[in-house]
């Protein structure tokens, strides 16, 4: 499509994690495509994946302590997207788990937008975000609750907008459907499977990796543990969470927390542990995809994305297997579980299952979408008289 302009517009670009994954597949398959964003500060040395593209940014961009405090400008979020100007483009593609899918587009223009997840924190996760924060009472509370009302009523408007939504998984899917009353076609996200060899000798102990922020349980993950002296357990991630998560862990030598590691320290980790344990409800979730690749069965909370990557016990060629709640008892029976079943992992079927979700398969996967949608967008212009 060298012929039709294209504007790709993100909610912020700061590092280079899940969402950026996406921005880097797209650009791409459509490197000729300008860069939107309400803030680009993506270090230097970063900075590969945007392929020397450069942002239009927002006035939040210049805002005090933006770099750092971006997300306490999200009241301003949704007039800030507004104001980027992409009236001149053919396609504009927004990758949205925020505002992004808000910018501003006409009748002649196909507007597809890549939903990681309507904003989570101001639909169904309000109440988890709200008590996580410390906002449930008083004038912070009110005022918090109140930006989240309108931000939900913004959220609505702003669907109209929309030609085509695409979402990284099923999960999201239905959370569109739920919030936005619209289909959405599934194109789960690109993950880096080839950055991983399959090893098919494991090593006797578990791991698992994250930011350690709540909602990601990193501390439910080690307290089971200390309630398994016999089984080893290798922590590797850091964040706000991790002076609760080093208490928990204190006087247990089963348990090793090594920090933030560098990419190669966790892939040896991940290729040589028996099982990788998952307790997050992610909306996708990329590390146990990463996991499967190594030849390394996942442990994983049974809600959310999880479902759609990890096959579990009971089918052709499981992979890995699910525990109910993000609870200390549930997830112990899930690795008592596990071991009882653990001839039933074959490394080799981990591997091929994550094959299914790699970078490859996204980009085409994605570009034949846009192309097929602009071919009938074009289609449905034209007048007959």
């Amino acid at each position: 499509m060298p012929n039709i302009s294209k504007a790709l517009v993100v909610d912020w670009l700061v590092t280079y994690a899940g969402a950026e994954r996406v921005v880097e597949s797209i650009i791409n398959r459509f490197p000729e495509s300008d860069l939107f964003s309400l803030i680009d500060f993506v270090d230097e040395n970063q900075r590969g994946f945007l392929k020397g593209k450069n942002a239009t940014t927002s006035f939040i961009q210049n805002l005090p302590k933006a770099k750092q405090k971006y997300q306490k400008y999200l009241p301003f979020m949704p007039l800030a997207i507004e104001q980027l100007d992409v009236s001149s483009y053919d396609i504009v593609i927004s990758s949205s788990h925020c505002v992004a899918k808000g910018v501003l587009t006409g009748p002649d223009q196909l507007h597809i937008s890549y939903v990681h997840s309507p904003v989570r924190y101001a639909w169904d996760l309000q109440h988890q975000y709200l008590r996580e924060a410390g906002l449930t009472k008083g004038i912070k509370g009110w005022l918090a609750k109140l930006i989240l009302h309108k931000m939900r009523i913004w959220d609505c408007r702003t669907t109209n907008g929309v030609d085509c939504f695409i979402a990284n998984s099923q999960f999201i899917a239905r959370r569109i459907k739920k919030v936005y009353g619209r289909e959405a076609t599934v194109i789960y996200p690109p993950v880096a499977v080839h950055d991983f060899e399959l090893t098919t000798t494991k090593d006797d102990f578990y791991f698992t990796a994250s930011r350690m922020v709540p909602y990601k349980k990193m501390d439910l993950i080690v307290e089971a543990f200390t309630h398994m002296p016999g089984k080893k357990l290798i922590v590797i991630g850091d964040g706000s969470e991790f002076p609760k998560i080093q208490r928990l862990a204190n006087n247990h030598p089963n348990i090793q927390l090594l920090g933030y590691q560098p990419f190669s320290v966790l892939k040896d980790h991940m290729q040589r542990a028996k099982a990788f344990v998952f307790a997050a409800e992610e909306d996708f979730g990329i590390t146990p995809v990463e996991a499967q690749a190594c030849g390394t069965p996942v442990i994983a909370f049974g809600k959310g994305g999880a479902l759609e990557t990890v096959r579990p016990l009971g089918v052709d060629a499981p992979t890995g297997l699910f525990f109910d709640t993000q609870s200390v008892p549930s997830l112990c029976a899930a690795v008592k579980s596990f071991e009882e079943n653990q001839h039933m992992f074959i490394a080799a079927d981990c591997r091929t299952n994550a094959e299914k979700f790699s970078t490859q398969r996204f980009e085409r996967e994605f570009s034949e979408f846009v192309e097929a949608k602009w071919a009938a967008f074009s289609a449905n212009k034209k007048i007959n008289y």
